[in-house]
């Protein structure tokens, strides 16, 4: 899966030029918090709902309601915008743009065609992702169980449920506690709970959870 395939598009971007008001006013209109800044098609920032927030008045100030006014006017979205950009190319795998997001704590990430702006990734599509991913919206038996970091034991667990008349619907393998031992989490349709537990009794080292999700 690349970036590409999920990312946000069209992409919306914001003109260096728009006041503070106008840039908040179209994050709120299309339901985004960040946005790349372009002129004449060049990316040249991205900005955000915060950058935007941390730039208007105190809501505790002294000033009146049309000082305030005026004084958001005369701010634009060139002298908050964040310059220095990382970007991402759309044939990106997409486990590396949340590598590179949760390195450098940030929400969102432009996305290039040939050096063009083509869309943006952000950490609302990748919890998409992993609801996809882990079968979040199809009712089945999820199972998280330990089994030994070694060849031939995913194979077996994979096997002892197939062998039960299970249907896998996804599956996650994650760190174990120690690193002997990688922890699973799985669904599984076809069988119950009790079935799908005494297939896997002699297959996985330990059971952390097992229930109908």
């Amino acid at each position: 899966m690349f970036v590409g395939e999920r990312m946000s598009h069209p992409v919306i971007t914001v003109s260096p030029e728009a006041s503070i008001h106008d840039a908040l006013a179209m994050f709120k209109k299309e339901h985004i918090r960040r946005a790349p800044v372009t002129k004449d098609g060049k990316l040249i920032g991205i900005v955000s709902e915060r950058d935007l927030l941390n730039a208007s008045p105190s809501p505790v100030t002294s000033l009146s309601v049309w000082e305030m006014n005026y004084l958001i006017s005369k701010v634009t979205v060139k002298q908050v915008m964040n310059k220095k950009v990382k970007t991402i190319d759309v044939n990106t795998p997409i486990e590396e743009a949340a590598r590179i997001m949760a390195d450098l704590k940030i929400g969102g990430l432009p996305v290039l065609r040939s050096g063009k702006v083509v869309g943006m990734i952000t950490e609302t599509d990748l919890f998409k992702i992993l609801l996809e991913l882990m079968g979040a919206r199809t009712k089945a038996i999820r199972v998280t169980a330990a089994i030994d970091d070694k060849p031939g034991a995913l194979a077996k667990v994979t096997k002892a449920i197939a062998e039960a008349g299970g249907n896998f619907i996804s599956f996650g393998q994650f760190a174990g506690d120690d690193p002997s031992t990688k922890t699973l989490t799985f669904k599984v349709a076809g069988i119950k709970k009790d079935e799908a537990k005494k297939a896997l009794a002699n297959t996985v080292k330990k059971f952390w959870d097992i229930r109908q999700s």
